[in-house]
């Protein structure tokens, strides 16, 4: 497919983005995309070798994978620091953020289900902790930051050269007080609702914050989720009282907003709990930092009267087992008590005596609504003596209904499929 200047121009103008100029960064090439003029940059773009060393040690490793029954994993794909994947709606190449300052175009040209090529998305543009990444089901591919949001239109189809067209939907400095960036907690995620706004998680900078933060965080939606037209506007705050959120996903039955929570550190092995939570109506809180992860209660708020009707975790998972990344699962190949329910990546902790996680869970989600106890998955990337072979940040389904997951750590993404008999 071809684009041509006019129809692109036509599809900015249809997305309401206006083409502002960041101050920082390569600000003249993004000036330049913006007008979707060259920037006389290099066509051959950086790529990652498919073969090799390496790729035959993880699929070593991934022999150490445990699965239930008919289910099996193979290598996808060599990513460097592979964190949040976003699947074309048109073509299925996958998009994968990372934290540090480099996207991926993850392309199977060939329907082999393995990658064919990797290759650096958008090179002339300073991404800066480009972590989350997620497609509007018109084909628009939008970057989350840490201080900043980007949009491709047809990303899909300009990701074979350094020219893309761009647009901003929040100017670099403008998503949180520059006053409150910080290297930790800056992973944002992102996700395309089904009022076809932008949803955004904000972590907050600290592991507990100071009582003189709370006002400033609740009125620019740090520690919670905030939501935006697909051009910035409107921007409203959906829910607070979040610690640190790298995960959520709409649920295809009732479209309610769920998501991960990380918890409170410091407060031993096994406290407290991790937390997937739902949205049900807009401007709820759900508890931190009166609350460090379901019931328990943080030092150094324990002595202070909570808000009322705080909303509880629809599930508590492993204390500091490290959610991220979740998707509820909507392929048909999976047996169907897996449909409608919810896949998550579990990081890994790091701060635990005796380490946790390293693993993909599943949540069932009843037919009331509600969120059934979590389950192991896919687990083998921590040993018996605790050494990590891989750290799952992230999952999403591809069109044939596999499911793929991510591993900064290994640098890689594995493909999940099932070979029994469907429906069982």
């Amino acid at each position: 497919m071809v684009l041509s200047r006019i129809t692109m121009a036509t599809m900015l103008l249809a997305a309401g983005v206006a083409g502002t100029v960041g101050a920082q960064g390569k600000a003249d090439t993004l000036q330049k995309l913006e007008a979707m003029r060259s920037t006389g940059g290099p066509m051959t773009l950086e790529t990652v070798p498919q073969t090799g060393p390496r790729a035959d040690a993880i699929r070593r490793n991934l022999q150490k994978i445990k699965l239930p029954p008919g289910f099996h994993i193979d290598l996808y794909a060599l990513a460097p620091d592979a964190r949040h994947m976003a699947v074309g709606p048109s073509t299925g190449i996958v998009f994968v953020g990372t934290r540090k300052n480099r996207v991926w175009a993850v392309t199977d040209r060939t329907r082999t289900r393995v990658a064919d090529e990797v290759k650096v998305f958008a090179p002339g543009i300073d991404f800066r902790v480009p972590n989350g990444v997620c497609f509007s089901p018109d084909g628009f591919l939008f970057v989350a930051e840490h201080n900043r949001v980007l949009m491709f239109p047809a990303a899909e189809f300009f990701y074979e050269g350094g020219d893309v067209a761009i647009g901003q939907v929040v100017p670099q400095g403008q998503l949180i007080p520059a006053e409150e960036e910080s290297f930790n907690h800056g992973a944002r995620a992102c996700s395309i609702g089904p009022d076809n706004k932008l949803y955004i998680t904000l972590g907050q900078p600290f592991n507990v914050p100071p009582k003189e933060k709370l006002d400033l965080y609740a009125r620019t939606g740090i520690m919670g989720i905030v939501r935006m037209d697909r051009d910035g506007k409107n921007r409203e705050v959906v829910a607070t009282g979040v610690r640190n959120s790298v995960g959520l996903d709409f649920s295809p039955k009732d479209k309610t907003l769920w998501f991960t929570d990380n918890q409170v550190d410091g407060m031993g092995d096994d406290q407290p709990p991790g937390e997937i939570n739902r949205i049900t109506q807009k401007g709820q809180n759900f508890g931190f930092p009166w609350y460090g992860g379901g019931k328990v209660r943080t030092n150094e708020y324990k002595d202070e009267t909570p808000p009322p009707n705080l909303v509880p975790p629809q599930a508590e998972t492993t204390p500091h087992a490290a959610d991220l990344g979740m998707s509820f699962y909507r392929g048909a190949m999976f047996p169907e008590r897996y449909r409608n329910g919810i896949f998550s990546a579990q990081h890994g902790s790091w701060n635990r005596s005796t380490p946790v996680g390293a693993r993909v869970m599943f949540t069932p989600v009843r037919s009331d609504g509600n969120a059934g106890k979590p389950e192991v998955f896919a687990e083998g990337w921590l040993t018996p003596t605790h050494e990590f072979l891989g750290r799952p940040a992230d999952v999403k389904t591809l069109a044939d209904g596999s499911l793929l997951v991510s591993d900064d750590y290994a640098g890689a993404i594995y493909r999940i499929h099932f070979t029994g008999e469907a429906g069982k």
